[in-house]
């Protein structure tokens, strides 16, 4: 299952003190890409799981538009991610948590299904929610 890869990625972000948010991109059922945070490793705010796996997977097909494209993330895209997920034309979002803090595909706003915009991204969400959301919840415990 891929979004178990996006999992596996996430645990890699604890080795690297990130933010443990995991994400893979798959197109017609093969795995293109996978990333895990890098915004603390690399010193860049856009170095979200699902900016660097898109980037990757766009590099990898040879093409910024990636139609075919399902995203699977452990933790519901921001703006910043749900507006690349419309600008590179993902198909199909799959996420695990919720973020009521920042969430752009469904808790504070859905950018990938505004009607105003020129694509809109079909989701499926709270896939492996819980094992997803501990994740996060124990990182966030050991920093307090």
């Amino acid at each position: 299952m891929f979004m178990q890869r996006a999992l596996e990625q996430a645990r890699a972000a604890l080795t690297e003190q990130e933010v443990p948010v995991g994400a893979a991109v798959v197109v017609d059922g093969r795995l293109w890409a996978e990333a895990h945070n890098r915004t603390r490793t690399w010193d860049d705010p856009t170095g979200h799981a699902e900016l660097v796996a898109l980037r990757r997977a766009a590099e990898r097909l040879g093409q910024w538009r990636l139609l075919d494209a399902t995203l699977y993330v452990t933790l519901e895209p921001c703006a910043m991610c749900a507006g690349a997920m419309v600008l590179a034309r993902v198909r199909r979002l799959v996420f695990g948590a919720r973020d009521l803090k920042s969430g752009m595909c469904g808790s504070l706003g859905c950018v990938v299904q505004d009607p105003r915009l020129n694509h809109r991204v079909d989701i499926t969400a709270g896939v492996l929610e819980d094992e997803a959301g501990e994740l996060l919840r124990s990182f966030f415990r050991t920093r307090r």
